[in-house]
């Protein structure tokens, strides 16, 4: 029985470039998410936020971001929270959280795609080892605040 439900739904527009690292065979694409809302505030002004994600997909979910998403594309992520500790060069504790992706749509329209032919064949579960995390994926990888 499962004692919990761990579900995480997307949709936004990258905020760089899939960066492809392969783990012991195994495809990885790391890349961030902009998630965006409006709402008004107390004195009725109206206020922008944008909210960063951390989108790890792996194997064939990975073959796919690498071929055809690019910094700005539009998607539609499900998948899972994971966080993973590690130590600074100071030796502080430091956190790391992403979005494991289990599906993706791609959302933008480009002429003579079919997206129905890119749903990947191989398993898109993610390894059970958890690689080191490099320091560009701690960082904050924006160039601006509008990843588009």
């Amino acid at each position: 029985m499962a004692s919990g439900v761990n579900k995480v739904i997307l949709v936004g527009n990258l905020g760089k470039d899939p960066d492809i690292q392969v783990f012991e065979n195994v495809k990885k694409a790391s890349f961030t998410l902009a998630t965006d809302e409006s709402y008004r505030d107390r004195e009725g002004n109206k206020v922008d936020r944008v909210e960063w994600h951390n989108i790890g997909m792996w194997r064939g979910l990975a073959d796919i971001a690498a071929q055809y998403l690019k910094k700005g594309s539009k998607v539609y992520i499900e998948g899972k929270l994971r966080t993973r500790q590690y130590q600074d060069e100071a030796g502080k504790n430091r956190y790391f959280t992403e979005v494991i992706a289990d599906n993706m749509v791609m959302l933008d329209r480009r002429e003579g795609m079919n997206t129905e032919t890119l749903r990947p064949t191989a398993s898109i579960d993610a390894p059970v080892f958890d690689p080191p995390l490099p320091p560009s994926d701690i960082e904050t990888p924006m160039d601006d605040d509008l990843p588009f």
